[in-house]
């Protein structure tokens, strides 16, 4: 079947999130007078990661807001570090515009967009929420690519892996799901929930390493293309 449509994922498919959430985190605690708290600079980074992975899925299930997980990464961060926030809210947001100075697309996203359009249709389907995406996309002028076919789980009310978010960027698009490919880099949410629903799944597996091993051998002989860059959806 042609594929007529691309859905993507916007953090570290399109944007770099690790890298700018890496800038942010360690201006901030630099700012903040608590870098020396930790041993070193990635320390402080892996664990500032470590909370958002366990945390962010509490947001992604409903049992905690947008804002509420951030609230709640915050307090356990600074509890670590035997410290604490009058206003977390206030805190977190520090982080994020130091954050948000450092939003950068990935080297080939911009090229690879501008060569796919009137190709194919283009749109993003992201677990997050919508006003935080566009705002991104907005920031490393990705926005125009995908218009209005930009759909958030926040406000949708569904999350990667579900099928029926990808099945509503799908009608975004207004195409079926096996005319659609989607790319993403995350094995578990990306690749095999978009397989699951019927789309033709791409990993993005930029450092060639994946999650575990296995994984990457699994999705080789199981309906899932690994790419190492977005240069090669060239020819969907």
């Amino acid at each position: 079947m042609t594929i007529r449509g691309i859905l993507f994922d916007v953090d570290d498919t399109l944007v770099d999130y690790s890298g700018s959430a890496r800038v942010g985190i360690l201006k901030h605690l630099a700012a903040e007078g608590a870098l020396d708290r930790f041993e070193s600079a990635d320390a402080a980074v892996a664990l500032w990661r470590a909370i958002e992975e366990e945390e962010y899925p509490r947001f992604l299930s409903g049992e905690l807001t947008f804002k509420g997980q951030q609230l709640v990464r915050t307090q356990r961060f600074l509890s670590h570090l035997g410290l604490a926030a009058d206003d977390p809210a206030a805190w977190f947001a520090r982080y994020a515009a130091l954050r948000d100075t450092a939003w950068s697309a990935f080297p080939e996203v911009a090229s690879v967009l501008r060569g796919l359009e009137g190709q194919v249709a283009l749109g993003v389907v992201s677990n997050a929420s919508l006003p935080y995406q566009t705002g991104k996309l907005r920031a490393v002028q990705l926005l125009h690519h995908f218009g209005d076919a930009i759909l958030c789980s926040d406000e949708f009310g569904a999350a990667k892996p579900q099928a029926a978010i990808f099945h509503a960027g799908c009608e975004l698009l207004g195409l079926p799901p096996e005319q659609v490919a989607y790319v993403g880099d995350r094995y578990d949410v990306d690749a095999l929930g978009a397989r699951e629903a019927g789309l033709r799944a791409y990993w993005l597996d930029r450092g060639g390493l994946g999650m575990h091993a296995g994984e990457r051998i699994a999705a080789v002989g199981g309906g899932i293309t690994v790419i190492r860059s977005l240069t090669e959806l060239d020819s969907p």
